[in-house]
């Protein structure tokens, strides 16, 4: 039989609330609606990010055969433009002449081949721009929607993370003292069942909840006050009423 002073017996009812209190904070601090936002805006803005990055390059990667294309179109241009004047100054044999005019037409036709194609590539770096400007523009309001809420969830983890250190330092204040042999019972059964000990009401063990009759509560409150009880069904450490006991 394990006997313990009643006031330290109903002393660790007040260890029990401070670990529950515990508990609660731990478990609020982990499921913070803030912080699981967070990781959703901050996973969302790192794919936008990418996609960013891989817009840029198409958007650079265009230019650069944009940049070709227009080229090919002016040297296209300069040199039927030369076959023209010198067709106009009409210099030269009448072969050469006619060869000058077929390859006049046969770079029109070259010229015309080589603007659809720069107008097609103008086209397509006027989408993938258009595409990076949005997407950069959602991962701007990501970004600042996530500093937003990371600053709320920063500052409720603080408060959370001084409650805890309060509650500890009253929890440490509380266990001070008590027997051992107690205090590893009320650990054990904590790990266990979420608490070690409950208050014997006129129902029972308000930790399981499990009928008792009168005869066995009465019984109970009968033995010595020092004694330590435990639970019949749960098995939690059972503190009587302040004033009950032998």
């Amino acid at each position: 039989m394990v006997t313990v002073a009643p006031a330290d017996q109903r002393r660790l009812l007040q260890v029990q609330a401070l670990d529950t209190r515990l508990d609660q904070l731990a478990h609020t601090r982990s499921t913070l609606p803030e912080a699981a936002r967070a990781a959703e805006l901050d996973a969302l803005a790192r794919t936008l990010r990418d996609d960013v990055v891989l817009l840029r390059t198409k958007v650079s990667d265009l230019d650069r055969e944009l940049q070709r294309a227009e080229n090919d179109v002016q040297a296209v241009r300069d040199r039927a433009a030369r076959n023209k004047a010198r067709l106009d100054s009409g210099q030269g044999s009448a072969k050469d002449l006619v060869g000058l005019q077929h390859e006049v037409e046969s770079l029109a036709r070259r010229q015309s081949v080589l603007e659809d194609t720069e107008l097609e590539v103008m086209e397509r770096r006027e989408e993938q721009a258009g595409l990076l400007e949005t997407t950069q523009a959602r991962l701007d309001g990501v970004a600042a929607e996530l500093a937003t809420v990371a600053a709320a969830r920063d500052a409720r983890q603080a408060e959370l993370d001084a409650e805890r250190v309060e509650v500890e330092d009253d929890r440490k204040a509380a266990a001070t003292g008590l027997p051992e042999a107690m205090v590893k019972v009320y650990e054990r059964l904590r790990g266990r069942l979420g608490s070690g000990v409950a208050q014997l009401v006129e129902g029972g063990c308000d930790g399981c909840r499990m009928p008792m009759a009168p005869v066995e509560v009465g019984a109970l409150l009968r033995r010595p006050a020092d004694e330590m009880l435990r639970c019949p069904e749960c098995e939690r450490i059972l503190v009587r009423p302040e004033g009950a006991g032998a």
